[in-house]
């Protein structure tokens, strides 16, 4: 729908964007939640970094690392369910396969950290790990249950707006990854 400030034959910008506008404005909101509390997490290393630096000696950076494999590959599948016609419901149950994965080897990190006694009252840097990665995988079973409506409504708009928030997830998980596990 062109703008309305625009002549009819002029295109927005919004006519441009995949899916739907709500889901974009859905999006940027958690953008900027995700940011908040990854700027908080930095302020707070900045703080103390000396204690931050030994918590994070505690996380598995393989898990992790297999985590951001795992997801961006689940993203590729996402991308190719809105481009395939004949193959698209394979494509996404490929990508909802790999968003479990995900969670599987999330919750084998939780596990473990519960075993060793570490919890999220343990210290400020394992506050803002559960927080931050705890809501992230909520982000990640949200896109699984996107995933299975788009199973039932694979309409090319849907597919896009679902691909789009999968994207989203992806791309704070990629962020999430170094500066949680890896920067020092």
């Amino acid at each position: 729908m062109p703008s309305p400030d625009l002549p009819p034959d002029i295109p927005s910008v919004l006519d441009e964007l995949p899916g739907d506008l709500m889901i974009w404005i859905l999006i940027v909101s958690e953008l900027l939640v995700f940011g908040a509390g990854l700027l908080a997490f930095l302020g707070m290393r900045a703080a103390d970094p000396v204690a931050f630096a030994q918590d994070q000696e505690m996380l598995n950076r393989v898990a992790g690392a297999v985590n951001t494999v795992v997801l961006v590959t689940s993203g590729y599948c996402a991308a190719r369910a809105v481009q395939s016609v004949q193959r698209t419901r394979a494509w996404l149950s490929a990508a909802m396969v790999l968003g479990a994965v995900f969670l599987v080897v999330k919750g084998m990190e939780y596990a473990d950290k519960a075993r060793h006694g570490i919890g999220i009252e343990t210290s400020d840097f394992f506050t803002f790990y559960y927080l931050l990665t705890g809501f992230h995988a909520m982000h990640v079973v949200a896109g699984l249950v996107i995933f299975a409506l788009l199973m039932r409504w694979p309409s090319p708009r849907n597919l896009e707006a679902g691909a789009a928030f999968w994207h989203m997830v992806d791309l704070v998980w990629v962020l999430l990854f170094p500066i949680i596990y890896l920067v020092r």
